[in-house]
């Protein structure tokens, strides 16, 4: 048996043979387009989906890194048979390999149609179909925008069927209907549409046309997208769809608020006739003339029967003068009855009345009247009295506040003398004259030159400030106690500078 261990041939690393396989996976598959039906869809919080493809004999494992799966013509799904596009490669920390899908489309309509049903039973679940959320279309609006290609017969058709039916302002957003980027620009421009300030530079529409001529599934299946189909359900602005001929049909055309079979069917649809309108209010004019003029002769027939009914109004004034004429008649007896009948009551009264049942009032008012004359002349007497002594408490209040005066006076007088006297006593006044105070180190005031020695310290205070100094000369000589000084040239006094 031959021994292996002997042998030249270089032994690889784990590693190293796992890389090598790598590589020679992506050199010999470098492009691979392969069908077959999705199973085990798992889409990562990264954005990455993974996924196995298989057949009834295989199944290999594919990933869609997150880059690629926005744009791709078809979600992946469970059970959805598609053809794939990409290349192989292995994941050496497992020793398996793996599909690496840069594109990915369903496989044939059948695919297309499966999973358009899926979605539209998706939303529909949720609600988007509703009839009761749909908006209704204006009836006469100012500003129509349309969605759609700038190029091609649908917007010509859709801008001569309006301007032929109603003088509104049509605001074209162009976008491209067919295509990878047709769902994503459709979905953009009904939502730029939908931000548009009511009252902007910018008109905003009263209503939406999304328009697309006719084609095949293929070239219809942008409008079957479902973030395109949210952004028409969410339309504030009524939307109409007008994808393809009568015939086809999209997921748009279920969200929106109106379908319309053809581009220039939708036109009709958000547009009345001015023409028609005009005619329909020339007859609603002249019915409601007609029914104007029937309403008046009908009320002034009730008027006339009912005013036959009526007694004549000579009639009835006839009655109310005879009945004032006879109250008349009887108002000049009644006058004279009523005059008696008071006079003779007057009389009745008058015999009552005496002169001292008069007099007896009288004199007790009087007595009143005397009472108050009396206690008034009081009063009047208090009050003189009064006044008299307020004058004489008026003239001592004035004779107090002279002699007051007069107090306050002589008194400031005395005042200024003392502060006369004060600045005159004043130990600085002499300074701002020129002199100066001497004072010992410890602030002793020096009185006599015979308290100082030479080489002492003095200080000399002047008005604006202190200075120091030193004594010098000789000691002075004791006073004789009787005597002038001597006044020979020596002297005992020292110089202080």
């Amino acid at each position: 048996m031959a021994d292996l261990s002997a042998s030249n041939a270089p032994a690889f690393s784990v590693s190293e043979l796992a890389f090598a396989l790598k590589r020679t996976l992506e050199d010999a598959f470098g492009h691979v387009r392969m069908r077959g039906e999705i199973s085990k869809v798992t889409r990562h919080a990264s954005g990455h989906v993974y996924l196995t493809l298989k057949d009834d004999k295989a199944a290999i494992d594919a990933v869609i890194w997150k880059g690629s799966v926005r744009g791709l013509k078809a979600q992946p799904e469970q059970g959805l048979e598609v053809i794939v596009t990409g290349r192989i490669t292995t994941y050496p920390a497992r020793s398996s390999y793996q599909l690496i899908i840069e594109s990915l489309e369903p496989a044939g309509v059948g695919a297309l149609l499966a999973q358009l049903e899926r979605l539209k039973a998706k939303l529909a679940g949720e609600g988007l179909f509703d009839a009761a959320r749909k908006p209704a279309l204006p009836q006469m609006p100012a500003v129509i925008g349309v969605i759609t290609s700038p190029t091609g017969a649908v917007i010509r058709d859709i801008l001569h069927r309006i301007r032929e039916r109603w003088p509104a302002h049509v605001m074209v957003w162009p976008v491209v209907v067919q295509g990878d980027q047709a769902a994503a620009q459709v979905a953009a421009a009904i939502e730029g549409v939908n931000a548009l300030a009511p009252n902007g530079a910018v008109p905003r529409p009263d209503v939406i046309i999304v328009a697309r001529g006719g084609g095949s599934i293929e070239d219809l299946w942008p409008f079957n997208d479902e973030r395109l189909a949210r952004c028409a359900a969410c339309s504030l602005i009524p939307l109409v769809s007008a994808v393809g001929h009568e015939t086809d049909t999209t997921l748009i055309d279920y969200v929106s608020a109106r379908r319309a079979p053809t581009p220039t069917a939708a036109a009709e649809m958000v547009t009345p006739v001015l023409s028609e309108l005009k005619s329909s209010l020339s007859i609603t004019s002249a019915r409601l003339d007609r029914a104007s003029a029937g309403l008046m002769e009908g009320r002034r027939a009730r008027l006339v029967a009912a005013s036959a009914a009526l007694p004549r109004l000579t009639d009835l004034v006839e009655l109310a003068a005879q009945r004032f004429d006879h109250a008349a008649s009887r108002l000049s007896a009644g006058l004279s009855v009523n005059i008696a009948v008071h006079a003779q009551g007057l009389t009745a009264t008058s015999a009552r009345l005496q002169p001292g049942l008069l007099a007896r009032p009288v004199a007790h008012k009087q007595d009143r009247l005397k009472e108050l004359q009396a206690r008034l002349s009081d009063a009047a007497v208090r009050r003189v009295r009064l006044a008299g002594e307020r004058a004489d408490l008026t003239g001592q209040i004035g004779r107090a506040r002279s002699a007051m005066n007069r107090r306050l006076e002589v008194q400031a007088q005395g005042l200024a003398r003392l502060d006369q006297l004060r600045r005159s006593l004043d130990p600085n006044r002499p300074l701002t004259l020129g002199f100066a105070r001497v004072h010992a180190k410890d602030g002793a005031l020096i009185r006599s030159a015979e308290s100082l020695s030479p080489g002492d310290g003095v200080k000399l205070v002047f008005a604006d400030g202190v200075k120091s100094a030193h004594i010098d000369g000789e000691p002075l000589k004791p006073r004789r106690p009787t005597g002038p000084a001597p006044r020979s040239g020596g002297t005992g006094q020292g110089s202080l500078f």
